[in-house]
């Protein structure tokens, strides 16, 4: 096909927000300024350059504002729990499993993923390295292996498939004009293979310095980590006890149960009841506001119409704190497909297909080759994620990943490579000026001592990870 003045225009802003990326700077100016200019060139009208910057990041915000509901939900459910003190109780338990410093290690794995699946890791590491970190430490694991633990297995495996809130998925899904669902399962496998590849290998790495329990240097690594959780996750009361070891019991059963149901449903029974994808994230985030509900009566019945419409704002803060850059990347990445580009520029038939028709014009100079694509929304995935925040590349690589895709590879799969590759690195595990940077000071580590840490048994992960996607789907 014939490329005009607008397709060059778009893969000329492109480059610059990669680039920008690259070097770590923000890409809502050029997202903003590139729909602008390519909009008024498109339709020859300035004024018409103006009213698509406003429906971009309307467009944007009606496709993705169910993702903004789900973490207010999962984060405002936290918070009641904490005021509750049940947090606490929900894990504290298991601090009699952490028998010595190599159980510790894979205790802390297992519980970090577990929570991070459900609250996302962020809000989950004040708690973890409040509670588990410490008798981690005095069962002899160094502080910055501990660190590495809860990295790799909150920020990078947990986070990059996203599976219970589902905002990565359905970021990826919905830029690259495909069923959540289709991401979704991916991703989930493709998590496991490059957290398993990581974990074992940083395991193998770091294991001679795992010391015993009477070694006095855990003294010292418990003195770091000291002065940074003294004060953190206090409940406001401490007289609900029987509430707290309720809620502390029911929370995780309920949450377990509602997965369970979904998978029941999804594998064994062979019925198909619209719990995938958005669907189920919806479920899940409908029964977190029972729980809150639940919770908040039990906190205090006076004053439950206050605390819930706190802690709901709480979470609407924090959700749009975390994705309300991304509205602006993904209207501008909305107006190089098809599905959305007729909604931005007002047109009412043959909207135009800017990215795509870029990067099928370039099909016959490069070799058909399902490893080469795949590979290649990786790396792009990763140079997205060096902004320090998984989420933003994901419109780019999901909008990359319906273009590239082949006969042998499919769009679901390149959209799932590329979130892997964006969220383990800028959600993060090799960035410092990501959330990494809350793991390393609740651990009293260098953050960037833990990226050093963390780099080769990551990299390592992702690269089998892409291949066995290219092998096996």
């Amino acid at each position: 096909m014939e490329l005009t003045i607008a397709h060059w225009l778009y893969g000329l802003f492109t480059l610059a927000i990669i680039g920008t990326m690259i070097f770590r700077r923000g890409v809502v100016l050029p997202s903003l300024l590139g729909t602008f200019i390519i909009a008024w060139v498109y339709n020859g009208s300035i004024i018409e350059g103006f009213t698509a910057i406003f429906n971009a990041n309307l467009v944007a915000a009606q496709e993705l504002f169910s993702i903004f509901l789900i973490i207010t939900f999962m984060l405002a459910l936290l918070y009641s729990l904490r005021d509750l003190g049940a947090d606490r109780k929900m894990i504290q338990p298991i601090q009699k499993m952490m028998i010595n410093g190599h159980v510790s290690y894979f205790v802390l794995v297992g519980v970090t993923y577990v929570i991070s699946l459900f609250f996302w890791p962020t809000p989950a590491v004040p708690l973890i390295c409040a509670l588990l970190v410490p008798a981690a430490v005095r069962a002899g694991l160094p502080v910055m292996t501990a660190a590495v633990a809860i990295a790799i297995a909150g920020q990078g495996m947990a986070l990059s498939s996203d599976y219970v809130v589902q905002v990565a998925p359905s970021l990826s899904a919905t830029s690259a004009g495909i069923d959540t669902t289709l991401v979704a399962d991916k991703a989930l496998i493709l998590s496991f293979i490059a957290g398993g590849t990581a974990i074992l290998l940083a395991y193998f790495l770091y294991r001679k310095s795992i010391r015993t329990k009477d070694d006095k240097l855990n003294d010292v690594d418990l003195q770091k980590l000291q002065s940074t959780t003294e004060s953190t996750n206090n409940p406001k009361t401490l007289h609900l006890t029987m509430w707290s070891k309720l809620f502390a019991t029911i929370v995780p059963l309920v949450l377990v149960g509602v997965v369970v149901y979904m998978v029941y449903e999804k594998l064994i029974s062979g019925r198909m009841s619209g719990l995938e994808g958005g669907d189920g994230a919806a479920f899940v985030g409908g029964v977190a506001v029972i729980l809150l509900l639940l919770s908040t009566v039990a906190f205090g019945r006076e004053h439950a119409l206050d605390y819930i419409t706190n802690h709901i704002t709480d979470g609407f803060v924090f959700a749009f704190k975390a994705m309300g850059p991304v509205i602006p990347i993904a209207g501008f990445f909305f107006l190089g497909s098809s599905d959305f580009s007729g909604n931005i520029l007002s047109l009412d038939e043959n909207p135009p297909a800017l990215l795509f028709d870029l990067v099928q014009s370039t099909q016959g100079f490069l070799p058909e080759s399902s490893l080469l694509a795949a590979f290649s929304v990786l790396i792009i995935g990763i140079i997205t994620g060096l902004d320090g925040s998984g989420f933003s590349g994901l419109p780019i690589t999901g909008a990359l990943a319906a273009s590239l895709e082949t006969g042998t590879i499919d769009a679901g799969t390149l959209a799932a490579i590329g979130q892997l590759g964006s969220i383990w690195t800028g959600g993060g595990t090799l960035v410092a000026w990501s959330s990494l940077i809350a793991i390393a000071g609740f651990c009293g580590v260098s953050v960037m001592s833990l990226v050093r840490k963390n780099f080769f048994p990551v990299i390592l992960g992702l690269f089998v990870s892409t291949l066995v996607a290219v092998l096996i789907f």
